[in-house]
């Protein structure tokens, strides 16, 4: 046993350090695991109908549930597989992830087949996404930070000890405001800075500097219960009771007073390192609980449909005013400009609060009135206008700058264009080609725009910057993602073209199989078909085609596999799926030319034994003379064409079948007079 050992709780044989490791991460897997089912319970009952998670392992494997979280957390319907069958367990999880990815959500290492295995590692690492992007950050985003705590000194603080300097911005100091400063920072940082605002509101002075260790005592808890919900909570009891009795007085009052569901125990956070994510997931439920809360200002009597009047009316204002002042800047030089663009996004930000407020609640409803119909039309209508000052902007730029942000856009639109819109393989295949001509195009083009942003000299003859140099590092960030997506893209969509030319020669090879395959209408028929065999896999040489497309497949599968670690595990479902299929399609191929050379074969000796016996049955009814040996050659020959014959009513159609069926039968009955006759005669 290595040394540094721990003992076990029983006083017996000491821990290795590496099981000891193990075994603490064990315990934090289950604590995630616990808290994340809670978590996701509590979002399932704004359902309608509810659902509900039993076992996180093996609930999410079927991706229904996975989609009923989404379609709370983002209040959208998605589309789902109806059944329990692989391909619609595999559907519907992929439907989950897609739209996690059209919403700018990374996801690594998360694969469709792990979800399905439900490995714990993979379920917690998608659940804790969708947590932290879905909900956390959705919520730091609506954060308005007006407390007299929430100054830019505060978060100066709160990097001071993160060790991360505060980026500068290029909107003067006069039309800076704290939230548009915040935004900067990550949804963590700025969850813990309300927590800590909360904190000081109620002169608590715990020092809370992570999700961790800071937690332990219940202190912060009970502050920020005591900050939400000031007579619930007597602040001064807390250093006379032990750290479980503190979190169990907050779990309490927090599920039973405000309705928080209980996603952690005190046993979860009383320890030497507590699960930051589980602590994270529920504080965060605190700050959802702030958000709800109506604002000083707001009329609490106020019905949800007046209060969406209200906003709606805003909206409409901002509107107004962000056209105005756009319109009325247009002269300006473009460093005034982009300050007023800033400055009126980041005010619309700093604005949004109430209406996050009010969607949060219209989520629950299972149906939008006339006056939430109105508040979403407008909110849209506003943020399509600060897109469109956006890109007005960008047009905006100085010379030749306004040509690389045109060709930015251009290329943006390209790499995000959704592919797969058509149904045939080789459709799809000629527009995956198509799309990498395009990339080729902008890569070719790419290095012409980069000179300019290296050439440009971006000061006036007064030496003033021209264009602010956060739009400068924006414009090269942009054309940097381009050539980085680009490449990505392209090794993407050669695998694409890959697997449709397959996929489309495995049609066209299987569709021939099926063509050469009985019933079959008569011998020129077979002969035909059988010609046309030949012309298509000797002369084509088709077989050899899809191996050579087959291979060209399997290399830039591995290509596109080790750049994206996501797709990797399906691109190599795909593969397999399609050398499994290429294989039973090759021996298809090489059965049914056998069994056609086989057929007409039958035709001939059917044909030609027919004939005879017809003529030898006519003559034997004149002459009972025979041979013994002759009578044996013409049995043998009777039962040759039986034999054929009985081949051809089976692989032929029913029209033919019938008559050789018909021909079968006069033949034998023919034959077996004969037989009588010649046993009479003897």
């Amino acid at each position: 046993m290595a040394s540094g050992g721990a003992e076990d709780d029983d006083g017996g044989i000491p821990l290795d350090i590496d099981n000891v490791h193990m075994l603490l991460q064990v315990e934090q897997e289950q604590i995630q695991k616990r808290t994340f089912t809670n978590w996701i319970n509590a979002q399932l009952s704004k359902r309608t109908p509810p659902s509900f998670v039993s076992d996180l392992f093996s609930d999410l494997r079927d991706g229904s549930r996975l989609l009923d979280l989404l379609e709370v957390m983002s209040s959208q319907r998605l589309k789902r597989q109806r059944g329990r069958g692989v391909f619609q367990q595999r559907a519907n999880i992929e439907t989950a992830l897609n739209f996690l990815k059209k919403k700018s959500v990374r996801l690594v290492n998360i694969n469709i087949p792990d979800i399905i295995d439900g490995k714990p590692s993979i379920i917690l690492g998608l659940v804790w996404t969708i947590i932290l992007h879905c909900h956390i950050e959705e919520l730091a985003s609506t954060l308005s930070f007006s407390s007299r705590h929430s100054s830019l000194d505060s978060l100066a603080s709160l990097d001071s000890w993160s060790g991360s300097p505060i980026p500068a911005s290029p909107v003067p100091p006069g039309q800076t405001s704290p939230l548009h400063r915040r935004f900067r920072i990550s949804a963590k940082k700025a969850l813990l800075m309300w927590v800590r605002d909360q904190c000081q509101k109620v002169g608590c002075f715990v020092s809370v500097k992570d999700f961790k260790s800071s937690w332990r005592s219940g202190e912060a808890f009970l502050a920020i219960l005591c900050s939400l919900r000031p007579q619930l909570v007597d602040l001064s009891l807390v250093q006379s009771r032990s750290n479980l009795e503190n979190l169990e007085e907050a779990f309490h009052l927090a599920e039973r007073k405000l309705h928080i569901a209980r996603l952690l125990e005190p046993q979860d956070v009383d320890v030497d390192d507590p699960d930051e994510k589980s602590i994270m997931t529920y504080v965060a439920q605190f700050l959802q609980y702030s958000s709800d809360m109506p604002t000083p200002d707001e009329h609490l009597e106020a019905s949800p449909s007046e209060r969406a009047r209200e906003v709606t009316c805003w909206l409409q204002q901002a509107y107004d005013e962000l056209s105005e002042t756009w319109t009325a800047a247009e002269n300006s030089s473009y460093a005034e400009k982009y300050q007023v663009f800033q400055s009126l996004a980041s005010s619309f930000t700093e604005q949004r609060r109430p209406v996050m407020t009010l969607f949060s609640a219209i989520r629950r409803c299972p149906e939008l009135s006339q006056e939430q119909h109105a508040l979403r039309t407008a909110w849209d209508r506003l943020e399509e206008e600060l897109q469109r000052c956006k890109a007005d902007l960008d047009v905006s730029l100085p010379p030749p700058l306004d040509s690389v942000a045109v060709w930015l856009k251009r290329a943006e639109a390209a790499l995000t264009e959704e592919g797969e819109t058509v149904k045939e393989h080789t459709d799809a295949a000629k527009e995956a080609r198509a799309q990498q001509d395009t990339l080729q195009t902008l890569t070719k083009e790419m290095s012409h725009h980069v000179n300019i942003i290296d050439t440009f000299h971006n000061m006036d003859d007064s030496r003033n910057i021209i264009v602010p140099l956060e739009k400068f590092d924006e414009i090269k960030r942009r054309l940097t993602n381009v050539r980085v997506t680009a490449k990505y893209q392209g090794i993407k969509l050669e695998y694409k073209e890959s697997r449709h030319t397959v996929l489309d020669l495995l049609g066209r090879i299987s569709a021939k199989v099926q063509s050469w395959k009985a019933p079959y209408r008569s011998q020129e028929t077979v002969i035909l078909l059988l010609q046309d065999w030949h012309e298509t896999v000797e002369r084509q040489g088709l077989l050899l085609i899809l191996m050579d497309a087959l291979q060209k497949l399997k290399e830039r599968a591995n290509a596109y596999t080790s750049k994206a670690a996501l797709d990797s595990q399906l691109v190599t479902r795909q593969v397999k799926e399609a050398e499994s299929e290429a294989a039973l399609v090759t021996q298809a191929v090489t059965t049914v030319r056998t069994m056609m050379e086989r057929v007409v074969s039958a035709w001939e000796t059917y044909d030609k034994c027919l004939t005879s016996l017809h003529t030898w049955l006519a003559q034997k009814t004149q002459s009972a003379a025979e041979g013994t040996q002759d009578m044996n050659e013409w049995s043998s020959c009777q039962a040759r064409v039986n034999e054929v014959g009985n081949l051809l009513i089976e692989v032929t159609e029913s029209s033919t079948s019938l008559v050789l069926a018909e021909q079968l039968s006069k033949l034998n009955k023919q034959w077996a007079e004969c037989m009588k006759r010649t046993i009479f005669i003897r």
